[in-house]
């Protein structure tokens, strides 16, 4: 028996696009996405959704630090001759100079010289690099916030600005990094306990225990007397201990899903183990996954400046966050250095977590669909 015209056309979905955050669903359209369900979800998590703008924005600034903060000309003019001094290094007698040294283009010599008609500069908006030692500064280091240098300078007379402008990216790449030297082998360890079960499980299980039982921070105060302070250095041994606890995550998911239906019927059909891990169980059990990296990410960006302020992190010479820390801790009449860079990691760490929870709820089965 048919329908009549008008129950057909109660089923039909409404013209015009949807409102914000209403859902496809209840509107009669067809269903999105996994994945779009759980990005609009986050969206509507606005302390989550506007930390990761946020955080992307500082991650973008940071990268393009050299054009931010810099204590060379991003472009100069002289005598008719168009420079790049930020992409070339340039000899002082260049401009004027005596010396086949490099051009200190703080030098009052050197700015006279672009002051003179027909010559200019233009300069980054903070006019320091994070090595740039101003010999020329009229106060003593370390020296307050002033309209020379926004932020002070630390107890070596370097910019404060620049010095947390490089720090921040180091972090955020060192984290970056670390998280995915950890994802990477927690997904793996983890997968092969959850799917193989039985002994391979098992000796993995006690494996993993004596290795967990290793006093981490005694191997990298034995590494640092050993090698000299190297980034490298520093990330893999952190490497070695930061996926174990993701790893618990991942096995845990394996072992649930590899009662599933699903993988049975692959079993039955002959699917091979490594399709089934990687095309059927491993889809299926990433929502621990995403949700602990931006958790690890903090962790792996604390641990880092930890070590530096103990000393025990990247080579001297290396803006971070850590040493600025210890440099507060040496100069308590110079509350700028702390505080700033108190602000600068504070920030980053609440961005992160903020990012964390959003993305937890989000992919959180138990909530309602948007």
């Amino acid at each position: 028996m048919n329908k009549p015209p008008e129950a057909a056309a109660d089923r039909l979905p409404p013209e015009g696009p949807l409102a914000d955050g209403q859902s496809p669903i209840r509107s009669g359209q067809v269903s999105a996405s996994p994945a779009k369900r759980a990005w609009l979800r986050f969206k509507r998590n606005r302390l989550g959704y506007w930390s990761l703008l946020v955080f992307c924005a500082l991650v973008l600034l940071s990268l393009g630090a050299e054009l931010l903060s810099n204590d060379k000309p991003l472009v100069a003019r002289y005598q008719g001759h168009t420079y790049f001094p930020i992409a070339q290094s340039l000899p002082e007698t260049t401009f004027g100079g005596d010396f086949q040294t490099a051009t200190d283009f703080l030098d009052p010599f050197i700015q006279a010289q672009f002051q003179q008609p027909g010559n200019w500069a233009i300069y980054p908006p903070n006019p320091y690099h994070f090595k740039t030692l101003n010999y020329f500064a009229k106060a003593p280091n370390p020296a307050a916030p002033s309209t020379q240098n926004w932020l002070g300078t630390d107890e070596r007379g370097r910019d404060l600005l620049a010095q947390l402008l490089y720090g921040f990216r180091v972090s955020v790449l060192f984290g970056l990094a670390l998280m995915a030297i950890g994802v990477v082998l927690g997904v793996i360890t983890g997968a092969v306990q959850g799917y193989f079960v039985g002994k391979t499980d098992l000796v993995a299980q006690r494996l993993i225990e004596i290795w967990s039982s290793m006093p981490e921070l005694y191997l990298l105060i034995i590494f640092s007397a050993v090698f000299d302070p190297s980034v490298t250095i520093l990330l893999v041994l952190l490497s070695l201990f930061g996926w174990m606890g993701l790893s618990d995550y991942v096995r845990a998911e394996f072992l649930r899903n590899r009662q599933m239906d699903y993988v049975k019927a692959a079993r039955a059909l002959g699917v091979g183990h490594w399709q089934i891990i990687t095309r059927h169980i491993l889809p299926n059990s990433l929502t621990p996954v995403v949700t602990f990296l931006p958790f690890r990410m903090s962790a792996a960006i604390l641990a880092l400046t930890s070590l530096d302020f103990l000393g025990l992190g990247v080579p001297p010479g290396t803006p971070s966050l850590g040493e600025l820390l210890a440099q507060g801790k040496s100069n308590l009449d110079a509350w700028w250095i702390s505080l700033s860079t108190f602000a600068v990691l504070v920030l980053t760490l609440l961005l992160l977590t903020l990012m964390g929870d959003a993305l937890r709820d989000a992919l959180d089965p138990r909530k309602a669909d948007v």
